[in-house]
């Protein structure tokens, strides 16, 4: 593995040595001292250009972790709000020595075009481009439904699809979610069903093309199909045209046909879990109830981003090396 651009580029083979490689990072943040040698001397570019908090800060802190320099780069306040490209920032990077740059761009295909380019010699990562990938926040959500649905060593074993018949529902706004996407393309390749649902407005032209089931019926999907996780996405208003942008009629309509609710939550079978990318809008397509539910595992999922960052980062930049044996010094 070269490059980390899309979760469709993962063989069943290189999703599971992710998920193992992240279980035994998991280990290691449990001890007293969390940081290991593995990436000291590399340099790990945070390069956004759009708002993040949960991305960039998971990136971070699984490059320190690993012993890694890392520099953060916001597009804000930067030669980019002067009008400086993609290509001379990305060379100027290269400049410094970056053995890796993780992007965030507003811009589908950027990261693509920086790892084919060669504006850069290191290992290129997407942390999200437009509405088209995030193929790390499909690893953490296959990695958090592996924990509590299948259990750390998964069924490689015995298929090399670790979620094999696990049923899976992504629900909301899959029209705007690069969430979406990753994870449907993910979570076919190790094995899950997955029932994509939202509203006729909200569902992409073209889905049928799509690894995954259609619904634009959230009750009839918990009743019917039984699934063993839910996962809620975010209603993107910001990429909307205007407030509502008239995809869906009004806040509550939208609420009463696709918002998870302390009765759907209750109409779930009872091992299911609920899972939300964030950050939430409360309220809208998840109440307080479910947020808050001990079903929910939204907030583990941040935890558990660190440790899939940290085994990707390490897979891309230190190849065979001892992973988990070694204390940094600090």
């Amino acid at each position: 593995m070269r490059h980390l651009l899309s979760a469709g580029d993962l063989t069943p083979a290189e999703a599971v040595t992710i998920l193992d490689t992240a279980a035994q990072m998991a280990a290691t943040q449990e001890r007293e001292i969390k940081k290991l040698p593995t990436l000291r001397g590399r340099t790990v570019v945070n390069l956004f250009f759009e708002d993040s908090t949960r991305t960039r800060i998971s990136f971070e802190t699984a490059a320190k972790r690993l012993s890694a320099d890392v520099i953060n780069f916001s597009a804000k306040g930067s030669s980019v709000s002067k009008g400086e490209s993609l290509k001379d920032t990305a060379l100027t990077l290269q400049a410094m020595g970056a053995d890796a740059v993780v992007i965030r761009h507003q811009a589908s295909g950027a990261p693509h075009t920086l790892a084919t380019s060669g504006w850069t010699h290191g290992a290129v990562v997407n942390a999200g481009d437009g509405t088209h990938q995030h193929p790390t926040q499909a690893l953490l959500d296959a990695y958090t439904l592996r924990r509590h649905l299948v259990g750390d060593g998964g069924r490689s074993d015995v298929t090399g699809r670790d979620l094999e018949g696990l049923k899976v529902a992504i629900v909301g706004d899959v029209l705007h979610s690069r969430v979406a996407r990753s994870n449907v393309q993910l979570l076919h390749t190790l094995g899950a069903e997955v029932t994509l649902v939202g509203p006729p407005t909200l569902v992409p032209v073209g889905v049928g093309a799509w690894t995954a089931r259609v619904s634009y019926h959230l009750d009839e999907v918990i009743a019917d199909e039984k699934p063993d996780a839910v996962m809620m996405l975010r209603v993107q208003r910001e990429r909307m045209s205007s407030a509502g942008g008239g995809f869906f009629p009004s806040p509550l309509e939208y609420t009463r046909g696709y918002g998870l609710d302390a009765r759907r939550l209750a109409a779930l079978p009872d091992h299911a879990i609920v899972l939300h990318p964030g950050p939430m809008n409360r309220g809208l397509e998840i109440s307080a109830d479910a947020a808050d539910s001990p079903r929910a595992v939204i907030v583990e999922q941040v935890a558990n981003g660190v440790a899939v960052r940290m085994a990707v980062l390490y897979l891309l930049l230190a190849g065979g090396a001892p992973a988990t044996n070694e204390r940094a010094d600090a």
